[in-house]
């Protein structure tokens, strides 16, 4: 029952946002003034997916969208495309998690993978028709790959070091969820 208490839910939905600004702030730190290579993978997209689908109720969907503008912002990336493309992946993989609950992880991690696919899909297409300048393609599919391949390692770190788990059956019941 302590894990459903509101002061938990609380402080776990603060420390979502203190990870998201870690996350940001190591991402703006000027470490190398050369453009780089490859591109490292989107952490803050593969945790909130990660938290989305084990405990909806510590990442909702309005704390999502203002997290991701925030970055938007930073990132200097178009604000709110990204943020709506992760807001509606996140919306599909809680209902997605809701009906399978006791699905495997590999599902899960395909499922995952198959959302950040097409949030990259979508947001080149979107992005090459209103003109922006973008990336290079194989930057994007390097963070795309790597995403979806550090996803296993973002989700141990939630359940192990947060304490992010999937909520059982009981718990379902306790928060009025679906039976």
């Amino acid at each position: 029952m302590d894990s459903l208490s509101t002061s938990r839910i609380w402080t776990m939905r603060l420390m979502y946002v203190g990870l998201a600004l870690l996350i940001l702030f190591f991402h703006l730190l000027p470490l190398d003034t050369l453009p780089s290579r490859w591109a490292p993978p989107d952490l803050l997209i593969a945790f909130t997916f990660a938290w989305s689908l084990r405990r909806p109720d510590f990442v909702p969907v309005l704390l999502i969208a203002c997290v991701m503008l925030i970055a938007d912002f930073m990132l200097q990336r178009p604000p709110g495309l990204l943020s709506a493309f992760v807001v509606a992946g996140s919306a599909y993989l809680r209902n997605w998690s809701a009906g399978l609950s006791d699905a495997s992880f590999l599902g899960e991690w395909a499922s995952v993978g198959l959302v950040l696919v097409s949030i990259m899909v979508l947001n080149r297409m979107i992005l090459g028709l209103t003109a922006v300048v973008q990336a290079p393609l194989w930057l994007v599919l390097i963070q795309l790959v790597l995403t979806i391949a550090i996803y296993p390692l973002v989700a141990f770190i939630s359940q192990s070091l947060f304490g992010v788990r999937k909520l059982t059956p009981a718990d379902v019941d306790i928060l009025g969820g679906r039976s």
